[in-house]
């Protein structure tokens, strides 16, 4: 049985904090229970993860113990961490995350590496591509590739005024604010048809039945903002919509870009199939060999 983590208790060192709480952890079914130990603490003693073993021996103030033990409740209630940090690294930036966006996953890097492939840096070219995610969320995806491809012009839409918001904080705190235009749209409703005409657009969209939603660990299921996971009934509704769109605001042989659920590419190409305006359809797999990203030109 572990030793209560009391306050009045005055041998609870980092160490022996770190520890006992990994032990705590892995009790209680909580993933990567040591590391998740040691961002909580260092977030209550404001210090770097690295500072903990260079204070190995330090013993917390009872300030510092009674904010640790806070945190630790959060999480045992299966907050994630990036909720309780605020805080997700994705692709070469820093983003401030809050239950308003999904939290950004590295499958998503895929859209990111599968979209830089056809954005040519502008020394190569004097060509600006004008380029659009939809969904925006965290803005994870428009300003990574924004900050790769400096230049071209950036548009980032979505359905949720504190999503936007989020992502034009993460674009002012990457430096990026002046290079991507932020939007409140449904999909692609504030865009008139024909008149816009982009070269590439982006998206991670909803694509979960909503029937299997719950039945996602806690972390997802009761923490992240359900819009950005329902897909409705076969998880494809926002695909039809998107794809019905696109048609009239991608330009000739524009490029468009959907994540997907690893097990949903023969609903996904069978769908784009019925859309004439689309050729070249294929699918990219991520890193562990899914099937990820399905792209489509515009014909």
């Amino acid at each position: 049985m572990q030793t209560p983590l009391n306050s009045q208790t005055p041998e609870w060192t980092i160490l022996k904090l770190l520890k006992w709480t990994a032990d705590y952890f892995l009790s209680h079914g909580i993933d990567s229970p040591r590391v998740t130990a040691e961002i909580l603490l260092a977030l209550a003693m404001k210090l770097r993860r690295i500072d903990l073993y260079l204070r190995y021996d330090q013993p917390l103030s009872k300030t510092e113990l009674a904010a640790f033990k806070s945190l630790i409740q959060r999480r045992i209630k299966r907050e994630p961490v990036a909720y309780i940090t605020g805080k997700k690294a994705f692709w070469s930036l820093d983003l401030n995350v809050n239950p308003h966006v999904l939290i950004p996953r590295p499958d998503t890097e895929c859209l990111v590496q599968t979209a830089l492939q056809y954005i040519p840096e502008l020394t190569h070219t004097g060509y600006s591509l004008k380029i659009l995610e939809l969904g925006t969320g965290s803005g994870a995806v428009i300003l990574s590739l924004a900050h790769d491809r400096p230049g071209h012009h950036f548009y980032a839409s979505d359905l949720s005024l504190q999503a936007l918001l989020t992502a034009r904080e993460n674009a002012q705190m990457n430096h990026l604010a002046d290079q991507v235009v932020f939007v409140l749209s449904d999909w692609l409703t504030a865009f008139t048809p024909g008149t816009c005409q982009f070269d590439m657009i982006v998206c991670n969209p909803p694509y979960i039945p909503t029937t299997e939603i719950d039945t996602l660990q806690p972390e997802v299921a009761q923490y992240e903002p359900r819009m950005a996971l329902d897909g409705a009934i076969d998880g494809l509704a926002a695909y039809r919509s998107i794809l019905d769109q696109s048609r009239y605001v991608l330009g000739t042989n524009g490029r468009l870009f959907l994540e997907m659920g690893w097990n949903q590419k023969p609903m996904i190409l069978d769908l784009c199939r019925l859309f004439p305006e689309y050729g070249n359809i294929g699918v990219i797999r991520d890193d562990a060999g899914h099937d990820r990203v399905v792209h489509l030109t515009r014909i």
